[in-house]
């Protein structure tokens, strides 16, 4: 739970960020001033455009595969999310937040599965420290044929033999850290992203180098390898990377080198 601030520490902190060239709007999160926000991933490789639905109502319309919406403000309290096919409110996939807090960012995925779509939940408190300029990193496990897979971001040439995983046991349908805690932290740089089995040593996935800015907010998803009998084929896995909920770039989507899919 976030520290309560009189308002002299706050205007205080305020003037404090901008003259080192922080966000005015971070520290609305940071001192749980912010309203609540939430954003959409669609995460379906192959899967129709989709509205956003919150209570009932399309908040986001026309969402495609890869695409992250801008984050939107929301009401405090329960609140029930779904999404639908464009121009439907009849619910593909639906889930609720039982309880919507003043600076937190929730995230609402639309998740492949084998039966019919799914819905992923992520609560974001958003605990970044005021002076902060690492990078925000959170991963969710969106792959039926992965369930459980350690997740590496490591510096290139690192020797994953020697580190532990940046992100352990990510399960099937769920983030890591779970939702309701911070995401982790990281300094900007060039990295690469490397998947395994939990508690194996043997990468199922590595990445290219790609590079992490101070600042980013990413949202790192296992996803399968499109194509039906790609998403029942074992560890057969891709990683899209949502950024900071910016819909004029769509989800990255990082390809295994290891098979060179």
């Amino acid at each position: 739970m976030k520290a309560f601030r009189t308002l002299g520490s706050i205007a205080a902190v305020a003037a404090l960020v901008a003259a080192c060239g922080g966000s005015g709007h971070d520290v609305g999160k940071e001192l749980g001033l912010q309203n609540p926000e939430v954003h959409f991933v669609h995460a379906i490789a192959g899967g129709p455009t989709v509205d956003f639905l919150v209570n009932g109502s399309p908040l986001q319309t026309g969402i495609s595969y890869k695409q992250v919406t801008n984050f939107a403000n929301i009401n405090t309290g329960a609140t029930a999310v779904a999404y639908a096919n464009t121009g439907s409110t009849t619910a593909l996939a639906s889930g609720n937040f039982p309880d919507v807090a003043k600076g937190h960012e929730y995230t609402v995925l639309a998740l492949p599965g084998l039966a019919a779509p799914d819905i992923g939940l992520i609560d974001d408190p958003f605990d970044k420290g005021l002076l902060s300029n690492d990078a925000r990193v959170r991963a969710f496990n969106a792959t039926a044929n992965a369930q459980n897979v350690d997740l590496y971001i490591v510096p290139p040439n690192t020797d994953i033999n020697t580190v532990s995983p940046t992100m352990a046991g990510v399960s099937f349908k769920n983030a890591a850290p779970a939702s309701g805690q911070d995401s982790i932290y990281l300094s900007g740089g060039n990295y690469v992203a490397i998947a395994t089995t939990a508690g194996s040593k043997t990468p199922i996935f590595q990445s290219s180098t790609f590079s992490l800015a101070n600042n980013a907010d990413w949202l790192i998803t296992t996803v399968p390898v499109a194509g039906v009998l790609s998403q029942l084929a074992p560890n057969q896995i891709h990683l899209l990377v949502a950024q900071g909920g910016n819909t004029t770039t769509p989800a990255l989507e990082l390809t295994n080198t290891l098979t060179g899919s």
